[in-house]
């Protein structure tokens, strides 16, 4: 078992960071999530979000995956084209006018057929400068966050692109956009695998939804389905969510840890604070 994250980084390579602030991000919650992780052959992550596990273990080989479109964009040009990517965001102000130009790209026709580049800047400058770091969708797909008003957001940070580009370059990294499910079929016992799914939730309205359809009970328990078949192959996983009833109950047989985080994304300022959620492991503690 590793209980040392440096066990991982056996190059004594720079710790990159997230380069987007993602809903749910695991920066604050890296300790307890990294605590005791098998050694593994492939890492596997069907819902990676910002990459904050991903980054911070740095593996030799690995499977990242996430359902977002221009997230996954955004991932491929970062590891095949960063220089690129990081003289085309310098070069964007943070101006009001400027924003919601940038933001109103995907009203157009043939905003699927821009190259692959401006969609990835597009994000990335999004997230630095909308309010909050919010990435929310209205129901026509629509990115619809407003102009955050800062007054010095770190736009392009050049140093953090170039060494998320190598870690994504010496794992030589598959990155996909498909179904969860999908994503782990080949994982085999020795492999290891983060789920960090949308949040379940008691709140019908809750951030569990902010892209497309969203993620309800019922993938939820796809999603339980799925971690089952990976128990039976001998793949390690690690699982996080929200403790509610539902998900308590729903992993029960399985190793079932509580910890506290601060949730700081949320569109209502009286929605920040103190969560409990929940680390579910087929590994390590007795079960």
């Amino acid at each position: 078992m590793c209980t040392n994250l440096k066990s991982f980084n056996t190059q004594n390579a720079p710790i990159a960071i997230p380069f987007l602030k993602w809903a749910g991000g695991k920066r604050q919650l890296l300790e307890p999530i990294l605590k005791d992780i098998p050694h593994f052959n492939h890492y596997y992550e069907p819902f990676v979000g910002g990459g904050a596990v991903y980054f911070a273990l740095q593996p030799k080989r690995a499977t990242i995956n996430d359902l977002n479109k221009e997230l996954v964009l955004a991932y491929k040009v970062v590891k095949d084209d960063v220089e690129s990517l990081i003289s085309l965001l310098s070069k964007w102000p943070n101006e009001s006018s400027f924003f919601y130009r940038i933001r109103s790209m995907d009203r157009l026709n043939n905003f699927g057929d821009m190259p692959p580049l401006l969609h990835a800047a597009r994000l990335i400058y999004l997230n630095h400068t909308c309010y909050n770091g919010l990435y929310r969708e209205n129901k026509k797909g629509f990115f619809n966050t407003p102009f955050g008003k800062y007054q010095n957001p770190k736009i392009c940070s050049e140093d953090n692109l170039r060494q998320a580009s190598s870690v994504l370059q010496k794992s030589n990294t598959e990155i996909l956009n498909m179904d969860f499910a999908d994503v782990v079929l080949r994982a085999k016992g020795g492999d290891f695998v983060y789920l960090d799914p949308p949040y379940d939730s008691l709140k019908p309205d809750s951030f569990t939804a902010y892209q497309g359809g969203g993620f309800n009970r019922t993938d939820q328990i796809r999603l339980k389905q799925t971690v089952d078949m990976l128990d039976k192959k001998g793949v390690s996983f690690l699982l996080s969510n929200t403790a509610t009833p539902f998900i308590l109950d729903l992993y029960k047989e399985y190793s079932i840890q509580i910890i506290t985080a601060k949730r700081p994304i949320n569109s209502n300022g009286k929605g920040r604070g103190n969560v409990e959620e929940v680390l579910v492991r087929n590994y390590g503690q007795k079960r």
